[in-house]
Order: structure tokens, then sequence, then C-alpha cells
């Protein structure tokens, strides 16, 4: 990275940008915006991670840089893990950038090939000056005049080469500036502390007018009086969803399934509501419709698994219930809790469970006690261990050895103090008394690629 060079964004009127937003940056956006904007200054690639809770105004930031980027003749990239997001961004990134003379627009898979052809073309000739959209921004034929600055939302869900080849298409020999997203609270930043190559901003705060969602955890004995708050809550106009644990009824352990329990709840308790269905198995066309659907009003009550957990956004969604609430980390409950309170309505959560362990009711009473994404998830590392934490999906992580956070975090940052003195000194390792970490580094690269940034 240090051998890369990238477009320094030196022109950076953030006046030009904030004076135009209907509403004043808090001080974290702020703060985070100002640490991008040093980095973007420099000639060699930012390479940031923006963190933030739930609905904490990340694409505020990212809208930032992108406006930086145009005002240096570059032009930026966002690439959003689903098309339902990307659109979703589009229209944020319109909203958020209008009056500027900044140029948006689209390029998802679902479009007609005419449409693509045409997004492509304006792409090359440099008439689009930031261009949303899903993995279709990685295919054949997708250049740019200028690209400089990708920024990826929900950074977990790309490997290390999608976002490399995202990169290469600057087409220049200048590196684009890198901003990655999550909005997944501390392990994932542990993650990239250890392994990756990622400066931190953290925004830690909400903007204000940003409805605090009321959490109840509830036995199977309340099932009644929950039908019958959903029936409130779609009668005075709000829509609602339901999160299941599994896909189908093949789970051997009965746990609440997408599929039958959504048929259940249309044909038995619900038979007057529009009740929806989606899930991972689904072909990605269903899936998409649904969720539409249900984002334009269309459905009252989505019978879901996790696939709804990132980023779409219904204002009008006031409840949130988690069927078999004990099977799903902390922190995955408090992502799920996010898809409400998004509007001017007042929100709950309901979490249902029946597990009697005392561990777990204590998990689950965290997250009823707190809205505070840091707090929950180093209470989820305490109570599970970074094991269970992060997952089969961070490959390599179950391996650490992690006894306090606070206190290992503490040594953390003095290695990564000491790796960077190191690296002041001789930058490829090229020393005699350096090669054991040189092999080190090379063999974690190649067992870890996805967690590489």
């Amino acid at each position: 990275r240090g051998e890369q060079r990238a477009c320094p964004f030196v022109r950076q009127d953030l006046e030009g940008f904030t004076s135009r937003l209907p509403f004043s940056l808090t001080p974290a956006q702020l703060r985070s915006v100002k640490e991008a904007a040093a980095d973007l200054r420099r000639a060699v690639p930012m390479n940031r991670l923006l963190q933030g809770d739930v609905g904490s105004g990340k694409t505020v930031v990212a809208a930032a840089c992108a406006y930086f980027a145009w005002q240096n003749g570059c032009q930026a990239a966002l690439m959003a893990p689903t098309e339902l997001l990307a659109q979703q961004h589009q229209r944020t990134m319109e909203t958020l950038l209008a009056g500027t003379g900044l140029r948006v627009g689209l390029l998802v898979g679902s479009m007609t090939a005419a449409q693509k052809r045409d997004c492509r073309a304006d792409l090359a000739a440099g008439a689009l000056d930031l261009i949303v959209g899903t993995h279709a921004l990685l295919s054949e034929g997708v250049s740019f005049r200028r690209l400089g600055l990708v920024i990826t939302d929900e950074q977990h869900r790309f490997g290390v080469d999608q976002r490399a080849a995202l990169a290469a298409k600057s087409g220049e020999k200048d590196r684009p500036h890198v901003l990655v997203m999550s909005a997944t609270p501390i392990p994932r930043t542990l993650a990239l502390m250890i392994y990756g190559d990622l400066d931190l901003s953290v925004i830690d705060q909400l903007p204000p007018g940003r409805t605090p969602v009321a959490t109840y955890l509830i036995r199977e004995d309340k099932r009644a009086r929950l039908y019958a708050f959903v029936r409130k809550q779609v009668a005075q106009g709000r829509q609602v969803y339901i999160v299941c644990p599994a896909v189908d009824q093949e789970d051997p352990e009965g746990l609440k399934a997408a599929e039958q329990y959504g048929r259940q709840l249309q044909e038995e308790v619900f038979p007057d509501l529009r009740v929806g269905i989606v899930h991972g198995k689904q072909k990605a066309r269903d899936k998409q419709g649904v969720m539409a659907a249900f984002a334009a009003g269309e459905v009252d009550v989505l019978v879901s698994t996790t696939v709804i957990e990132v980023g779409v956004d219904v204002p009008n969604a006031s409840l949130m219930v988690v069927e078999d609430a004990d099977r799903f980390g902390l922190s995955q409950l408090h992502q799920l809790r996010g898809r409400v309170g998004r509007g001017e309505h007042p929100s709950y959560c309901v979490l249902l469970s029946d597990n009697r362990n005392e561990l777990t009711r204590k998990r689950l009473k965290t997250l009823a006690s707190t809205t505070d994404g840091f707090a929950i998830a180093e209470e989820d590392l305490k109570l599970r261990g970074p094991g269970d934490f992060f997952g089969a999906r961070q490959h390599g992580l179950p391996q650490l050895k992690l006894a306090s956070l606070e206190g290992d975090m503490r040594l953390l940052h003095q290695a990564q103090a000491a790796a960077q003195e190191v690296l002041a000194r001789d930058p490829n390792l090229t020393w005699e008394e350096h090669a054991p970490l040189r092999r080190r580094v090379e063999q974690l690269f190649r067992e870890n690629r996805d967690i590489f940034n």
C-alpha cells in the first residue's frame, strides 16, 4: 500500500455539501468526514473502515467523500450486496447530493440490456460522477473515465477479490481511495485491526429524531397477546417483520421456519392480512419481488429469515418479532432490531424465547436493556467468547484467545504500533531479521484471503 499512488482530493468544499443538507451533521459524523478528508488529501490510497451503529448515518459520510471525488474531477463507485439496497442507496445519494451538480447512476443485474449499455457508456465517458450498484459493477465492459473512490457497504459481504476487482477498474496507474462501511460493532473491527490494514472511523451517536426501539423479552405463553399486538400495528397502518431462525421444517429441533410458519400465519392466524414470505432458498427475483412489495407497503407482515438483516429501509415498519431469539447472536439481534424505528412512529422489538438457561436469558435481557450496539457487542463477546462470536464465516478468527476485550484491545493497539514501526524501517520485510515475519505474513494471506482487505 505504501508504494501505491492515489489521486489526492485537494479541493474539499465541505460547506458546499453540508449547506444543502436539510439537517446538521452530528459531531460523530463530522469527525468521521474530517478523518476521511485528511486521508483523501494524500497521494496514498485511503483504506478506511467506517463503523457505525444501525441508523447512525454512515451514508452521509460516504456522500461527502463522493462529493470530494467529484470536486477533484474523479468518479466514485458504491457497491452494495443486494439490488434492493443498491436502489435504496441510489435514492439516498440523489437526495443528499441534490443541487450540487453531481450526477448519480445505478447499475444492477435486473436492468435491461439497453439500460446497462447506456449506463456503461455514460461511465466510460465521465457523464456519471457516482455509480451505485451490486456485483454488476464488476462485470466485463464496465470501465470508468477516472475512478478515484470505491465505497463498499456491509463490507463483510464482499471478498477481497471483489473489492480489488472494482478498484482495478480505475484504468489509471493511480489506485482509488477505499472506504468500507459496516453496521456491525466491534467484532469485525477486531478482525480488521488484527488482519487488515484499515484505519478506523466510528460514528458512535445517532442523529436526533431517531426513535429508540422499545424491546421486550417474552415467553411462548404470551403468543396470543403478541398476535393481537401485530393486528393493532397493522390497523394503525404500520408494517411488521417476523424473523425465524430456519427456512423450512426440515430443521430437526422444531425451530420456527419461515416457509411453513408464514403459510400458517396467512391461512390460520392473519387470513385477512397481506403476509409475505422471504428466505435465502428462494430465487433472487422472487425474493426481491417480496422485499420490494414490503417496501412499497403492499405487504403487512413479512415473515423471513435473517436475509432482511442488512440494509432494507422501510420507515413504515414499526414492529420486529424474532422467533426463537436465543438462536441468534446479540449483535445479529441488534441488527434485526435496527430494521424498525426508522420513521416517526413508535417502534417495538419483541424477542420470543422459552429457553430457561440463565446465561441465555441474561444475554437477551442485555439487548432489552440497551440500544448501544457497541455495549451489546462487548457483552456478546464476553458471554459467548470469540469463537462463537465471529462464527464460521470469519475464517481464522476462532483461533484467537481473547481473555478480556479491554485488556486485549490495548495489547492489539500496541502490536499495531509495533508493526507500523517495523514497516516504516523495512516496508517490504527484506531484512534478514524479518524473514520469519515475512513468511508468517505470507502464510496468513494464503490461509485467510477473504478477511484481508
